[in-house]
């Protein structure tokens, strides 16, 4: 038998009728990378017969469509600009179910990184992410051991992750039928990041445009990843030789210091920082707390190998500090820019060697996807898109523990994960 048996694949259309025509989207949407974003969600079995039900499922998935209408759609493409839209048709998603006869879940857990093996597994197969394609791709695939892994693919046109929690979690609070929990609902009005009609861009945006030396994309695609947890107490530990800094700058200040050892980079070489801010809250006005779209900005910081290295790790925090915590007026600068710029079309091949990019996924409802038979054991990124990657994120289950999921290139992953260790050892003791 295969590793997965996929036994259907079907199209859930929404339970009602929803509103056709076309959303605007804005430059922010066409900004982003241009694809799928694949994630897995973790069940382990509660030993009800009806656990994870398919028809359950499918028909939760079918009513959280009605309010999420964008996600039955297509991508589209305007006929008079030809500008890409979405399509609000409601042509639905795609739904398959699975089976493995080879995995239980502790053996999965204990074996599973984010790596195209695992996406082909337990993610359906997405077409090229061009107009016409369908927006989301959902597999549930049951374990030998009755448990359950949730994978899906949403293109990222359509929202950034904030927004994927969103809906997950209102898919499931569908599911286990507690409707009334569900967070606030969905607002698509894309305009509100229109670029103004007076462009004022008044900074500059290096991350938007192509490196000074080109990137090997297939040398960054190919890495190896890790899924590392640092306790409550490491991160308070780690906190405390930062002061003043977030807990996602100070674990990320931490990684890109390990990271410059693990890669042996010449001490006068440069080593940028990227990360990706959301300005929902940091937009005057904010943005509406539903607000379902693309609402992150790539930010970034230089220094050479050894600032990072030699500094201590509080002074590498507040160099983290200059790539989060633009505020909106960076944000409408950099809306502005883009309205001069073919955003479909910007460079996302990936970073050079010296670089990190990191995303933090902290505070983000992941482990709220409660479809009535237990919180999540698990929720992560089935892929890593290249080389430097890094997602901070809580850990399931155990307030205020950390999970770091990392990608860096196959022969720097050994020496990060010893020169990391030591680090922790090292906050262990003081």
């Amino acid at each position: 038998m295969a590793v997965v048996e996929v036994l259907t694949s079907e199209v859930a259309v929404p339970a009602e009728e929803t509103p056709a025509g076309a959303i605007w989207l804005s430059n922010l949407d066409l900004a982003a990378r241009r694809g799928y974003t694949p994630t897995v969600y973790f069940f382990r079995s509660n030993g009800e017969p009806g656990f994870f039900a398919a028809e359950v499922v499918k028909e939760s998935l079918a009513r959280a469509l009605v309010a999420f209408y964008p996600l039955a759609g297509r991508l589209g493409v305007d006929a008079t600009t030809g500008r890409v839209q979405i399509d609000c048709n409601g042509e639905g998603a795609v739904f398959v179910t699975a089976r493995s006869g080879r995995y239980a879940l502790d053996d999965l857990m204990s074996e599973f990184a984010p790596c195209r093996e695992m996406r082909d597994l337990f993610v359906p197969p997405t077409p090229p992410p061009n107009p016409p394609c369908p927006l989301l791709f959902v597999q549930v695939t049951r374990l030998r051991c009755g448990s359950v892994v949730l994978g899906q693919a949403m293109h990222h046109s359509a929202c950034d992750a904030r927004g994927a929690a969103h809906f997950f979690e209102t898919w499931a609070s569908i599911a286990r039928g507690d409707a009334a929990a569900a967070p606030v609902p969905p607002c698509f009005d894309h305009g509100l990041l229109a670029a103004r009609p007076e462009r004022a861009v008044t900074y500059d945006h290096p991350e938007y445009m192509p490196e000074p030396e080109p990137v090997d994309a297939a040398a960054a695609s190919e890495y190896a990843s890790a899924i590392i947890t640092m306790t409550k107490a490491q991160v308070a530990a780690l906190r405390a030789r930062c002061p003043g800094a977030s807990t996602f700058r100070a674990v990320v200040a931490l990684v890109w210091r390990c990271a410059c050892r693990a890669r042996s980079l010449p001490h006068d070489a440069e080593t940028r920082l990227y990360s990706m801010i959301d300005m929902r809250a940091r937009l005057d006005p904010p943005l509406p707390p539903g607000y379902f779209g693309n609402a992150v900005v790539r930010t970034s910081v230089s220094a050479t190998a050894a600032e990072v290295v030699s500094s201590p790790v509080g002074h590498v925090a507040r160099r983290a500090l200059a790539a989060t915590s633009q505020g909106g007026d960076y944000a409408r600068s950099l809306v502005d820019y883009l309205e001069g710029v073919d955003a479909m079309n910007l460079p996302r091949s990936g970073i050079s060697r010296a670089h990190l990019r990191a995303i933090s996924w902290v505070g983000m409802s992941l482990y709220k996807a409660d479809f009535g038979w237990g919180a999540p054991a698990f929720m992560g990124p089935a892929l890593m898109y290249y080389s430097g990657f890094v997602y901070v994120m809580n850990a399931a289950g155990k307030d205020g523990d950390l999970a770091l999921v990392l990608s860096l290139e196959p022969e720097s992953m050994p020496e990060f994960r010893k020169v990391f260790a030591e680090e922790l050892a090292r906050l262990d003791v003081v």
